[in-house]
């Protein structure tokens, strides 16, 4: 009797949840979307709608049965499982329900990616919090331990406790991950730099983000990062960037010309969105004059390959019809110096110095080489060139008279 009463039960729990199915389906016939996300909820409907069948045969047919009060705990517990499994499954359907209907493939999508972050993270806290209920209402089955399970019930054991274990190091990230989605610091698939590297963001967790790199890596950083760091948001308020491209060229470079390249190549892209699109002259000095080319873009991705298409089209513009603008380096060898030769150094004579009869000094002190350039180093030089003419022509004299 209670095996047939278990059967019928199962059976009709399936029925029953084959048909709730069904009419919910048929009362959103206008929702596509609802009809490949309902499909996550169909097992745990089935687990739950047959285990609430099969306790109320057996409390029916057996319930004074000596067994039957530890197999209704069993089930009970198994039930208490299949209702946590059910509320995941729903959040799940309400969460995919949403996003579809908020699409993030638009041109903007600001408002769609903040919604896409913090349904996201308000999905995993529910499904956390479902997880902590199933637990303690698990243990409220059991006498033993009916005191902890309503503690950890309480709303105020609840928060108790979630204090003490934010002040833990390991959850700290998890308040940071919250204060991250509902403070609309970074949403996903924003453009964001951080430590040195541009990327976008592709998950954010209640522990921690993932960054996917440009060159497809991933960063992972802790959440409590974007909430102590500093860091470069690119699309917080809008997608659309500007950026420059600078050159180096020679003081040669026609500047006008060159204008209205950047406006030809301007009017021939898509990338361009017609917001910014100058060419100035920032610097003059060191022998270049820097040329900077500021332009706009809808988003970033389109912002590089804009400014490597100007980069480009200038380069090959600037090779073929003005390549007098390329940077150049240039060297002026000076004229020699007349002056600058080098002269030999007269000998110094004196009265005792070794030199044959009748040799002279020159007459003129400035022919030693010694000092001059001023009237001080000329009365230096003479204290130095030793005797005048009329000493060396009495010598002369003398030496005549002896022989």
């Amino acid at each position: 009797m209670p095996f047939l009463a278990v059967t019928l039960a199962v059976a009709a729990g399936l029925v029953l949840s084959w048909l709730l199915r069904r009419i919910v389906l048929r009362l959103n016939r206008k929702r596509p979307e609802l009809q490949a996300t309902s499909r996550v909820a169909r097992r745990p409907l089935q687990l739950a709608l047959c285990l609430i069948g099969v306790r109320a045969a057996l409390e029916l047919t057996a319930g004074s049965e000596t067994w039957h009060a530890a197999v209704d705990h069993l089930l009970l517990i198994a039930l208490i499982g299949a209702l946590a499994w059910l509320a995941v499954a729903v959040l799940l359907i309400i969460e995919a329900v949403v996003l579809t209907r908020h699409s993030v493939d638009v041109a903007d999508n600001r408002r769609a990616r903040r919604l896409r972050t913090q349904m996201i993270l308000a999905r995993r806290i529910a499904v956390a919090l479902v997880v902590v209920l199933a637990v303690g209402s698990v243990m409220l089955t059991f006498p033993a331990i009916q005191a902890l399970g309503a503690g950890l019930l309480a709303s105020a054991g609840v928060i108790s406790i979630v204090a003490g274990l934010a002040a833990q190091t390991s959850l700290v990230n998890v308040f940071a991950g919250m204060q991250l989605a509902f403070t609309d610091a970074i949403r996903v698939d924003d453009v964001v730099v951080v430590q040195k590297e541009w990327g976008r963001i592709e998950e954010i967790t209640l522990t921690y983000v993932v960054v996917h790199v440009w060159d497809d890596r991933r960063l992972i950083l802790p959440s409590t990062y974007f909430t102590t760091t500093p860091f470069e948001n690119w699309t917080r308020r809008q997608s659309e960037v500007m950026g420059t491209v600078e050159f180096d060229l020679d003081w040669r470079a026609p500047v006008e010309e060159m204008r209205s390249e950047l406006r030809r190549v301007l009017a021939g892209t898509d990338l361009w969105d017609e917001r910014v699109g100058v060419l100035q002259i920032t610097d003059a000095t060191g022998g270049f004059v820097r040329v900077r080319i500021l332009v706009s873009a809808a988003d970033s991705a389109a912002l590089f390959d804009l400014r490597c298409l100007i980069r480009e089209a200038m380069i090959a513009y600037l090779q073929q019809g003005h390549p007098e603008a390329l940077p150049h380096q240039r060297w002026e060898q000076a004229a020699p110096d007349a002056g600058s030769s080098v002269q030999r150094k007269a000998p110094l004579r004196g009265l005792g110095s070794p030199t044959a009869a009748g040799a002279r000094p020159p007459a003129d002190p400035h022919e030693s080489q010694l000092f001059t350039g001023s009237i001080e180093a000329v009365e230096r030089s003479r204290a130095f060139t030793g005797p005048g003419d009329d000493v060396f022509e009495d010598r002369d004299r003398h030496l005549a008279s002896r022989n």
